[in-house]
Order: structure tokens, then sequence, then C-alpha cells
């Protein structure tokens, strides 16, 4: 019940930390994946990586012509789509670490970086459900996959970025939470609308992973699980496939998380 054999199935954000494990794990359980992200050059590269029977596409989650486009050569090749994985988002990064404690703060954000998160990190989801997602509803079957955040759910504890020192390096900052949140209710949203279509949607909401960050970092936040330790990257295999796959065929409008135990204190 795990299988995707022959299921194709789309990715978008692929080619980052989190997009290339989720395009690995699909492609493991025997999808035809669609390696989507801004750079051409990247999705395809990637793509054949991955073996034969994949796909890579040049695709702007932002932009509907860029998002008809990816469809028009989705179904040309494969002719349908049978999973959407919406993984693209943007986590704000400062130009001058020296200052990003006082640029993060609440008090100092940036309008900009609050207008570009909620484009990318929400709008782009709807958009991507409404173009792709609307292939799955016309064929009455389907599984949307929405990535969210445990800071979706709760709020971030800003200690964890506090060094050895006490001194608050950076904060975590309003958009990416907000946005998070917005995932998790349009998620509520399409699965009530598309239920009598058969497209199951679902969110994943994934705890923090171990990416090089600074060492006081690490042991704040593995500190702060009950497992004690950041994910690794392909911690979330199995629940995307999970997700994607009949064995969750009575699942919708649901929130996966998977977070070592950050959530349950």
């Amino acid at each position: 019940m795990f299988s995707l054999k022959d299921k194709i199935a789309v990715v978008t954000g692929a080619c980052g930390l989190l997009g290339k494990e989720h395009c690995k794990a699909l492609a493991d359980a025997g999808a035809h994946v669609i390696v989507a992200d801004t750079d051409e050059h990247n999705c395809k590269d990637f793509a054949a990586q991955l073996g034969k029977g994949h796909m890579g596409v040049k695709m702007d989650v932002t932009d509907l012509r860029s998002l008809f486009s990816a469809r028009e050569q989705v179904l040309e090749k494969y002719k349908t789509i049978d999973i959407l994985v919406n993984n693209a988002a943007i986590n704000d990064m400062f130009e001058n670490p020296l200052h990003a404690a006082e640029q993060s703060k609440f008090e100092n954000y940036p309008l900009s970086l609050w207008e570009k998160s909620w484009s990318v990190n929400v709008t782009g989801v709807f958009l991507c459900s409404q173009v792709l997602g609307s292939v799955m509803a016309e064929n009455k079957r389907g599984s949307i996959i929405n990535i969210a955040s445990t800071y979706g759910i709760v709020a971030p504890d800003q200690n964890i970025y506090k060094d050895k020192t006490g001194k608050q390096q950076f904060h975590k900052s309003v958009s990416y939470p907000v946005t998070k949140g917005a995932v998790i209710s349009f998620t509520k949203f399409l699965a009530s609308y598309w239920g009598d279509k058969n497209v199951r949607v679902n969110t994943l909401s994934p705890g923090g992973v171990e990416n090089n960050q600074d060492e006081y970092f690490k042991t704040n936040y593995s500190n702060r699980t009950l497992l004690k330790r950041m994910a690794a990257p392909s911690d979330y295999r199995g629940a995307v496939v999970f997700l994607a796959s009949d064995a969750s065929s009575y699942m919708t409008g649901a929130n996966l998380v998977v977070d070592g135990g950050w959530t349950a204190i």
C-alpha cells in the first residue's frame, strides 16, 4: 500500500535541502517525479540524477504563466498528475549577520520581507493547488501534500537563538510562523472543498533540520526536543511517501507532525 508505482508526482522547491529528499523518497517508491524549481538547469540535472522516468521543469510558484507552462509540459509527457508536494517556501536570510538580531525584531521587520514571504509561502501554495491540483479534481483522484512547520502550530522559542553568553543572535521573524499557520488552514479548506472529488489534502509539519548551523543553536534546539536531536534531511521521507500513497487513503485535512517531540511539551 506504500507503492507509488507509475504515479506522477510534482514537487515544488525541489532543489532545496528537503525538496531533494522528497523527490528521492517518491522516486524510490516508484513514482515518476517532476523536479520543479526556479533554476531549469538544476531541475534537469537533479532529475537526471534520480534516474530514468523523471523530469526537470522550471517553475516559479508565484507566476501563473510559469505554472501553466509547467502543467502543459507535464501533461504532454505524462498525461496526468497524481501527487503534488507544495514544498517551495522562503525563510528569512539577512545579508549582514551582525545586524540580523536587530533586523529580525518584530518592531523592525521590513514590510517587503513580509510580502515576499506571503507571496511564496501562501500564494504559491494557493496557485500551485489551483493550477496543478485542478487536474486531480478533474480526474477525481490525487494527493496534495502541503509542507508547513512546527512554527505553524506553536510560537517560536526565541531563546534557542541565544548563544552561550545569552546574547540574542537572531529572532525567528514573524513571517515564517504566520505563513506556515496559513498553510495549515488552507489545507483544511481544500480538503473540504475537494473531498467529493477524491482529492486528499494533508499537511506535513516538519521540525528543524540540521544543516551546518552554529553549534550553540544545534545544542539549544536539540535540548528542546524529546529525542534530543535535530532532524536529518532524510527523516521526512517516510512521512511523504505515507501521505502520497494509499497507506493514508482515509486521511485528509490532517496535519502530520514529525518533529522529534518539539510540540509535545
